[in-house]
């Protein structure tokens, strides 16, 4: 199975430098120019896709829409265990007030923020489901539309990187994450759009291949 994993249109607030989580906003003016970038990227590789699942949250949903659309896919099929960490009260607010109130922000991906969830709690529901994508579809490309805290979680499970080291990568609304799964126990790894920090870091060099997914 082949995923291509995506980021939502840039948002206002993302734009502002605040806090979404499980809470949404609306698309800037230019939304569409990251959009018409990657499905360029995926066209001039000659990508087909056969499926689009996205996170249940507006943002996601309606860039996947605007894929299947472009992609000739009839449905988009948004589910909750794609959604970004549910951030509780820190939602809707400046990105500098985790750091300043949490020291261990970014830091420690065990860390739950009041009325919300961890980034392992975020993990452990997106690696199963995505997971499950590939028994469901072993010989198809599905495109998955998400958010820069599970695109984080799943190239760091997956690549078998340490996911405290890797919780601050940059991931831009033109990243295209591009896994390849053989099995249950081999993933290849490439990037096709703007890269991310994972790879402009020095984390890892890209394609890349990993023989034993973690467990």
């Amino acid at each position: 199975m082949r995923v291509i994993l995506v980021r939502h249109y840039q948002t206002l607030s993302n734009a502002a430098g605040r806090i979404l989580g499980w809470a949404d906003s609306p698309p800037c003016v230019d939304w569409r120019a990251d959009v018409d970038f990657i499905a360029s990227q995926l066209r001039k590789g000659d990508v087909g896709i056969d499926a689009v699942y996205a996170s249940d949250l507006t943002r996601a949903r309606q860039t996947a829409i605007s894929y299947a659309e472009s992609f000739g896919v009839a449905d988009v099929i948004a589910v909750p265990e794609l959604r970004e960490i549910n951030y509780g009260k820190l939602q809707t607010r400046e990105k500098s007030t985790a750091f300043s109130q949490y020291p261990e922000h970014k830091k420690d991906p065990d860390l739950v923020y009041p009325d919300g969830e961890s980034f392992r709690q975020m993990q452990r529901r997106s690696v199963p489901f995505v997971t499950s994508l590939a028994t469901a579809y072993p010989n198809s490309t599905i495109l998955v539309v998400s958010h820069a805290g599970v695109i984080r979680g799943l190239v760091s499970y997956f690549l078998k990187l340490e996911y405290a080291l890797n919780l601050r990568r940059k991931i831009s609304f033109r990243y295209i994450g591009d896994f390849v799964f053989e099995g249950k126990d081999r993933v290849h790894y490439n990037e096709l759009g703007q890269p991310s920090g994972f790879v402009c870091d020095g984390g890892i060099s890209v394609p890349l291949q990993v023989t034993t997914v973690a467990s």
